[in-house]
């Protein structure tokens, strides 16, 4: 029997927020990740990155400031050092558990590049906020460099980064490879090091793609057939925290995109979870997807918890 592909989207929980919380959270992601490899799924897995992409921020920022010989580390190498070190713990993490199984598969981190448009509007009226609470001063300083900055009264100025939509995977043709010899793949992570295609160089852009939005262009280009989207809860429910809140079980296409219309779905949250199995499903019409959290994830792969979304 053929294995079953899937993309497999990881949240901050399966991460953790410190170095400390990501080692001990990627062994209980491994576990669940193994769970799917013994159900025949050759998995490729992407991650989210915020804490960890600002922690790095943070750190080179840091640096530059106490030893000024040192230049500060743009955005993109930032993106490119946390996809390292996460992809360095899930990597060894699944490794670990899967010969603890006596499963002997390769698991390899690729390195990822998503190219954006320098026109796309998102870097107009930039929304990810990183880095530490910076003072009147240093915000002016970035403010002349071409940088966008946040007040928060009472305690500072943050920057502020665009997250641009992706439009193509650098390596998806050696992720590709991979993953139809057999391998466990994690790509892309942190929604991919944003670049800017200038015909033939790559030029890193100061901004980060949205996790949710590479994990349905990952499942599309590859043509997976199931992408996994895991996150803090065990469904999609309609009017969410409310007295009233349903657990949606299934969705069709048709009731995404409705449910979407009537903004059902919160911004930064569940929406771009619904818009990315939304643009997956678009593409690849025979596809599934499921949303759920780690902890249900072995219960929802038998149809027992989550919630599905088909054409």
């Amino acid at each position: 029997m053929s294995k079953k592909s899937v993309v497999v989207s990881l949240g901050h929980d399966a991460l953790g927020y410190t170095t400390t919380q990501q080692h001990d959270a990627v062994r209980i992601t491994a576990r669940a990740l193994a769970d799917l490899v013994e159900e025949d799924y050759q998995l490729t897995i992407t991650h989210s990155n915020g804490p960890q992409v600002s922690m790095i921020h943070k750190a080179m920022t840091e640096l530059r400031r106490v030893y000024p010989d040192y230049t500060p580390a743009p955005m993109c190498v930032c993106s490119a050092m946390s996809q390292g070190y996460v992809g360095y713990d899930i990597q060894n993490a699944l490794r670990s558990e899967l010969l603890s199984r006596g499963i002997s598969h390769p698991v390899s981190t690729v390195l990822t590049q998503v190219t954006v448009d320098p026109y796309d509007e998102a870097f107009y009226e930039p929304t990810k906020v990183i880095g530490r609470f910076m003072s009147a001063d240093e915000a002016e300083a970035e403010i002349k460099k071409g940088n966008y900055v946040k007040e928060y009264p009472g305690q500072g100025f943050r920057r502020v980064v665009a997250a641009p939509k992706p439009i193509d995977i650098v390596e998806i043709e050696a992720i590709r490879a991979l993953a139809a010899a057999g391998q466990e793949v994690i790509a892309c992570g942190g929604g991919g090091i944003p670049v800017i295609e200038q015909q033939h160089v790559l030029k890193g852009a100061s901004a980060v793609i949205e996790k949710d939005a590479i994990a349905g262009k990952l499942a599309a280009d590859l043509k997976t057939q199931e992408l996994i989207i895991l996150t803090g809860v065990d469904y999609v429910y309609l009017d969410y925290r409310t007295p009233g809140q349903e657990p949606l079980h299934s969705l069709t296409l048709s009731q995404a995109r409705e449910y979407m219309a009537q903004g059902q779905f919160e911004a930064g949250t569940m929406l771009p979870k619904i818009e990315a199995a939304v643009y997956y499903l678009e593409r690849v019409p025979e596809g599934r997807v499921l949303i759920t959290s780690m902890k249900a994830l072995k219960d929802a792969v038998k149809g027992k918890c989550g919630t599905l979304i088909c054409g």
